[in-house]
């Protein structure tokens, strides 16, 4: 599983360098390419590929966008199975490019869209994803571990022109990845992640008598990366540096995080709903919430602000009583001693400790 382990490289190695020259010494000295040049190499040659290529559209139509999971067997779930595949179009007049699914005349049809991101040294770049179906399933955080089925492509510049190349990464099993990079963590490349986050996952599962697992109306779609929002100078095997690349995507589930080990859930601390944890620290000590274990800076971990009594026959602070405990529900969250609407692990006002 190449995308989280390489990935891993990018960000702990910090960025390699691929160009050399030789200076008056004859020492090899090796030159980074520019961000900004790059990307317009990169941008020119995935809208380009997307005006040329289309995808097996038709199949996908040919039935119902989301499966019945209302009645048992579920029904309808011919594209719970669909398989994402690009093919270059011989014939512009009956085949529609990717890149005229901007707008299409049924806004429920599959959809190419895009935004801006930018990178960690702030190099924007527009980035399309087209979503085949977005999902039915939860929201999924840039902080949640994502459960995937995933295959990774280049975009090359051959000859005959911008192809899609063979695959060079991938799982057809649901994999789980942390999609942030943090400590043992290894996360993903931020465009893997930021296209990702732009999908739901499925609502359920069927297991068939051969053991086969259905997923149902899961996100289905692909990711078309910059290769400064991918492995920019690396080369990894087959890719070479500065390679634009696809990731065709079924996102399946989400998993909770707890990087600070506090019982709220990464997510969770995400305070203003933005996707992104690292602008939330309440107490201006330069922890982000989600990796600090005392949020308000009152003496108190987060985790001991925890305060309901939940075993009314353990007596927990062992004083012959055990209706005046207080150890916990597991979630900090619902506690607000006195009641001002925040919760006791944010407030620094408030140092009641469980027992």
């Amino acid at each position: 599983m190449k995308l989280r382990r390489l990935i891993f490289s990018v960000f702990t190695l910090g960025l390699l360098v691929v160009s050399c020259n030789k200076d008056d010494d004859n020492k090899v000295t090796f030159v980074e390419r520019t961000r900004a040049e790059v990307y317009l190499e990169d941008i020119n040659e995935i809208r380009t590929f997307l005006q040329t290529h289309t995808f097996n559209i038709a199949e996908f139509l040919a039935n119902s966008k989301y499966s019945d999971t209302s009645v048992s067997p579920v029904v309808n779930d011919e594209n719970d199975s669909f398989v994402l595949k690009f093919t270059k179009i011989t014939d512009p007049l009956t085949e529609t490019s990717l890149w005229d699914m901007q707008n299409p005349a049924n806004v429920n049809d599959p959809t190419l869209k895009s935004k801006i991101i930018f990178d960690s040294v702030g190099q924007g770049y527009e980035f399309y994803y087209l979503v085949v179906r977005e999902g039915l399933g939860a929201n999924l955080h840039t902080l949640d571990n994502a459960v995937v089925r995933y295959n990774g492509t280049p975009i090359n510049n051959a000859t005959t022109g911008i192809e899609e190349g063979e695959s060079f990464d991938g799982s057809p099993l649901p994999v789980s990845f942390p999609l942030t990079s943090l400590g043992d963590s290894a996360g993903v490349v931020q465009g893997f992640r930021d296209g990702l986050i732009e999908f739901k996952t499925s609502v359920s599962f069927t297991e068939a008598t051969n053991g086969e697992i259905t997923y149902h109306n899961h996100g289905i779609g692909a990711l078309f990366l910059p290769s400064g929002l991918g492995y920019f100078s690396q080369t990894l095997n087959t890719l070479t540096a500065y390679t634009p690349l696809i990731f065709k995507t079924d996102l399946i589930n989400r998993v909770d995080t707890d990087y600070d080990l506090d019982n709220i859930p990464s997510h969770l601390e995400d305070l203003n709903g933005d996707n992104n944890g690292f602008n939330e620290d309440t107490d201006l000590d330069n922890l982000n919430n989600f990796f600090d274990n005392d949020d308000d800076n009152d003496g108190i971990l987060t985790r001991d602000e925890d305060l309901e009594d939940t075993d009314l026959n353990f007596d927990s602070n062992g004083d012959g009583d055990p209706t005046n405990d207080k150890n916990g529900d597991g979630n900090p969250l619902n506690d607000d001693t006195d009641g001002d609407g925040i919760p006791n692990y944010l407030d620094a006002d408030t140092t009641l400790e469980r027992e």
